[in-house]
């Protein structure tokens, strides 16, 4: 018996790999999270048993542990269960605890990688999280650290990084998360965009700079991307907002890593 943790990508069924469109078509029991986009749902098989684990907030402490026993009895009466994940199963994703409980009750796992909405999201509105003399690196940070982490998130070392940042989770503090960047002397007109949805046709993109993140009304699932790629629309998406031309040539050296040369 095999437990496959499928990535689902960022939203867009389209954006699936071939491995998991062929085992969402053949799977048993398809297990899936709260945000699965419809549209992906819509490609497991017609037999299959699906069951939704997808947390919400306010929900129970234990829900985690609860989801590990379900996947385990799945396992153990059908022969091909697919644990369907949002983005990627182990990019925050707590993949790894449902495979290491899996294992630990004597189950097989297979990991099917899924495109990561840290990725994909900014480039669905244009923006390359690296680019030659904009940024020579990105950073990926959640918005929801556990609580139980022996270390909290560094906010501050973070603004020092000179990476592009990218926030998942982070909707619901925006404002916490810009106060700490700055905090750590990440310049308040370092551009922000916050995209929504990303790949599907509920996709929204926020163009601001960090000094007005906390003014943002943002709705999950949401991306924030912290940088002065942030301001770019290399593919003219048409959900740009203008207005950061004149500072580009500034900013890819204050916020956004090393100026090249030509």
């Amino acid at each position: 018996m095999t437990v496959h943790l499928v990535g689902a990508g960022p939203g867009s069924p389209d954006l699936l790999t071939l491995r998991a469109a062929r085992l969402l078509d053949s799977a048993d029991i398809v297990v899936h999270d709260r945000l699965i986009d419809p549209g992906v749902l819509a490609l497991i098989a017609p037999w299959a048993e699906v069951i939704d684990v997808g947390k919400r907030p306010g929900g129970p402490a234990d829900a985690q542990e609860r989801i590990h026993q379900v996947l385990v009895e799945a396992a153990g009466r059908a022969h091909t269960v697919v644990r369907l994940k949002g983005g990627d199963p182990f990019v925050f994703g707590r993949g790894g605890e449902e495979a290491e409980a899996l294992r630990a009750a004597g189950i097989d796992v297979e990991v099917v990688p899924g495109i990561s909405s840290a990725i994909a999201g900014p480039a669905a509105v244009g923006i390359p999280v690296t680019m030659r003399g904009y940024s020579s690196g990105f950073t990926v940070i959640t918005g929801h650290q556990d609580p139980t982490a022996e270390k909290a998130i560094d906010w501050e070392a973070a603004a020092r990084l000179g990476t592009t940042l990218v926030v998942l989770m982070g909707a619901t503090r925006s404002a916490v998360i810009a106060e700490r960047l700055m905090a750590g002397d990440l310049a308040p007109d370092t551009p922000v965009a916050a995209v929504e949805s990303a790949t599907t046709t509920h996709q929204r993109v926020h163009r601001t700079t960090l000094a007005d993140m906390a003014d943002l009304t943002i709705r999950p699932p949401a991306v924030l991307v912290i940088g002065a790629v942030a301001g770019l629309d290399v593919t003219d998406s048409g959900t740009a907002a203008r207005g950061f031309d004149d500072l580009i040539t500034q900013l890819a050296t204050e916020h956004g890593g090393t100026q090249w040369p030509n």
